[in-house]
C-alpha cells in the first residue's frame, strides 16, 4: 500500500497540474456519485491527510480518495492520446482535468464527494500526519503510550489513528534502526525510547519523501533501498543473521512484517524457525 511518502508527492504533482484552474473535465465512476457540485469549479488545492488526498475546489466541495493497495494517479498532457487512452480504461475511477493537464485516478480504493466542512466525517479520526503541519511528535508518543496493552510496537505505528501516513515499509525500517522489536508491548518502551522512535521515522520519511523511490538507507539502487524490508531470507547489512518475516495482527486482517533477530531481540513469536528463502527466489529459478 502506498505510504504517506508517496501520497504526499503525488498530491504535490496533482496540485502543480490542477490548482488555480477550473475543472473542465470531471468524470467519477463510483457509484451514484454526483459531480455536479465540482464540474467546472477551480480546483484550489490538492492535500494530502497521511495516506489519504484531498481534492479541495473552490464550490466548497471536497474530493477524497485512498489509494489502498493498488491505485494511483496518473497526469497526462491534454489533448494527447495517452490521456483518451486512460479515459478508456476499464480499471478509472475518477478523472479530473484542465486545459493542460488530465489526471487519471486508476484502481482508487476509495472515492467520496462531500462538502468540505464535512471532511472530519472521512479524516478526523486519523493522528497526527508524520509529513504533515500539524505533525507533534509529543502528541504521538502520548498516543503509542495510549495504545490498548498487548498492542505490539509495530501494530502500534500502522495504526493510522496514532499517527497517520506510516506503512509497513517505514514501520520494518525505522524499528530496525532503533533495534526494537515489532513485537513487543508499546507500553513496555520506556518514553525515552519512544521519544527516539518517533523522532526517527519522522526525519526517515521527511527525508524520503524527496525521493520517487522508497528507500531507507539512503541508496537507490534496487537491491540496497531497505535493511530488512523485503530481505527476508538474506544476511542483515549491520550483524549478519538471516532476515525473517512474520505475520503481524489478527488471523485473516495479518500483515507481513519483517525484522532481524540479531538486531532487534529474537524472531516473532509466531516464528517456527523454518528456513526462508529469499523473496523472489524461486520465480528467479
Amino acid at each position: 500500500m502506498p505510504e504517506g511518502d508517496t501520497v504526499w508527492r503525488t498530491a504535490r504533482r496533482l496540485h502543480a497540474a490542477l490548482a488555480g484552474a477550473p475543472a473542465s473535465l470531471v468524470d467519477l465512476r463510483w457509484g451514484e456519485v454526483d459531480e455536479a457540485p465540482v464540474r467546472g469549479s477551480e480546483v484550489e488545492e490538492v492535500v494530502p491527510r497521511g495516506k489519504h488526498l484531498l481534492h479541495r475546489f473552490a464550490s466548497g466541495w471536497t474530493l477524497h480518495t485512498h489509494l489502498r493497495m493498488e491505485g494511483s494517479w496518473r497526469i497526462e498532457q491534454a489533448g494527447r492520446q495517452t490521456a483518451a487512452r486512460g479515459l478508456r480504461r476499464p480499471d478509472l475511477r475518477a478523472a479530473i482535468g484542465n486545459e493542460a493537464w488530465t489526471t487519471l485516478g486508476l484502481r482508487l480504493g476509495e472515492l467520496d464527494l462531500v462538502r468540505r466542512s464535512d471532511e472530519h466525517r472521512l479524516v478526523g479520526h486519523l493522528g497526527p500526519d508524520v509529513l504533515g503541519a500539524d505533525w507533534d511528535r509529543g502528541r504521538v508518543v502520548d498516543n503509542l503510550r495510549a495504545t490498548p496493552p498487548g498492542t505490539s510496537i509495530a501494530a502500534a505505528l500502522l495504526d493510522q489513528r496514532v499517527l497517520a501516513g506510516v506503512g509497513t515499509f517505514w514501520a520494518s525500517e525505522v524499528l530496525f534502526v532503533q533495534r526494537l522489536h515489532p513485537w513487543r508491548d508499546a507500553t513496555d518502551l520506556s518514553a525515552d525510547e519512544l521519544d527516539a522512535l518517533v523522532e526517527r521515522v519522522h526525519a526517515l520519511m521527511l527525508r524520503g519523501r524527496e525521493h520517487a523511490i522508497q528507500s531507507s538507507t539512503g541508496v537507490l539502487r534496487a537491491d540496497d533501498r531497505a535493511f530488512v524490508h523485503g530481505r527476508s531470507g538474506r544476511p542483515c547489512r549491520r550483524c549478519g543473521t538471516t532476515v525473517r518475516v512474520a505475520p503481524l495482527g489478527r488471523a485473516g486482517a495479518d500483515r507481513v512484517f519483517f525484522s532481524c533477530p540479531g538486531c532487534q531481540g529474537g524472531p516473532a513469536p509466531t516464528d517456527d524457525g523454518r528456513p526462508q528463502a529469499p523473496l523472489g527466489a524461486r520465480r528467479r529459478r
